[in-house]
């Protein structure tokens, strides 16, 4: 049993939950999870999963194509420690002007801690009054590509 034998405990019961939706016709595309190998090294992996039908359009079994997204994560947690170390105070915004990373840095030049920030819109809460409209278009403007 694929999902027994060589999945993670702790992502046994999501990943069969993949499996059996696949199985009813519900497909999932990038679910990630660790599988270990034969040697017991962790390998991450991104996974989709397609229902296998037959000829008359009868479910016989899922399809799963996973890729090893190992090298992935760890290059995305060594950049994770990178910005968290940096001399310099180093954000970010989304889509929405919500801060999603603000780094140790950061927490010195400012006072407010990470979970002071998180989730909250940077311009509006952060920014003084008389520099919310400026920073904003720079923000508006790199959100739309274009460098600043």
């Amino acid at each position: 049993n694929l999902v027994r034998d060589f999945i993670t405990t702790d992502f046994k019961a999501s990943v069969q939950e993949v499996f059996d939706k696949a199985l009813q016709g519900e497909e999932t595309a990038n679910y990630e999870f660790p599988v270990m190998t034969k040697g017991g090294a962790r390998v991450d992996v991104l996974l989709n999963a397609t229902t296998r039908r037959d000829e008359t359009n009868h479910v016989i079994g899922v399809v799963g194509i996973g890729q090893d997204i190992t090298a992935r994560i760890n290059q995305e947690q060594e950049y994770a420690k990178l910005i968290d170390s940096a001399n310099a105070p180093i954000f970010g915004i989304d889509v929405n002007g919500n801060v999603n990373v603000w780094n140790q840095c950061a927490i010195r030049v400012t006072g407010f801690d990470a979970k002071d920030v998180m989730g909250k819109n940077l311009v509006r809460d952060f920014i003084t009054t008389d520099f919310k409209a400026s920073v904003q278009e720079v923000f508006d403007k790199a959100l739309q590509g274009e460098e600043t």
